[in-house]
């Protein structure tokens, strides 16, 4: 509809107002992927701050709050955005997951899964140096082994800041089996840069 063109001339402050108002955070999901499905045909396209409220209003209380896997209706709104917007994606919501305390587990398969099929090359880069700015956990060994078997090719200094984080943590993962399996994916698909 050309009324969302006011999407793209609005203030931060006015596109969180205008979110509000829309109650876009509680929209059915159905509406949802229909809403996503013009963003994508808006031009010009958002600003990264407009998208990256965008996120945040769409998806990130659906996200935090799953306790099952997500429904087909917000998985397809959720890979519809990020072909677009992935970098604010990332920044808002992968963020908001990876620092979110306790399991988490579906929000990490869902991490996972965006990480597998969705995201461009250079958000993968990023979903890698986000999880290696928080403490490394059990919950997040996942993420990086999807972050792995995208086989990308990383910067030296990210990837000797993955190295280095996996040689720290070694001591408090001895007894676990993913750790050993991503310390093996990393000797595997890096094996001509890791020493």
């Amino acid at each position: 509809p050309p009324e969302l063109s006011i999407l793209s001339s609005c203030s931060p402050s006015q596109l969180e107002g205008l979110c509000s108002f829309l109650q876009l955070s509680t929209c059915p999901e159905p509406f949802l992927v229909r809403f996503c499905s013009w963003l994508l045909a808006l031009t010009p396209d958002l600003s990264y701050t407009s998208a990256a409220i965008l996120a945040q209003q769409l998806f990130l209380r659906r996200v935090l709050s799953l306790t099952q896997p997500p429904s087909r209706h917000l998985m397809a709104a959720l890979t519809s955005f990020c072909s677009k917007y992935s970098h604010p994606f990332c920044r808002v919501l992968v963020a908001a997951v990876l620092q979110e305390p306790g399991e988490g587990a579906e929000q990490t398969k869902l991490v996972c899964e965006l990480v597998e099929e969705c995201l461009e090359p250079h958000s993968v880069q990023l979903v890698l140096s986000q999880v290696l700015e928080v403490p490394l956990s059990e919950k997040l060994l996942p993420v990086l082994q999807a972050v792995l078997g995208r086989q990308e090719v990383l910067p030296p200094e990210l990837l000797d800041l993955l190295v280095l984080t996996l040689c720290q943590q070694a001591p408090a993962f001895a007894t676990s089996l993913n750790f050993a399996k991503l310390v093996t994916a990393v000797l595997t698909v890096y094996q001509s840069q890791v020493s």
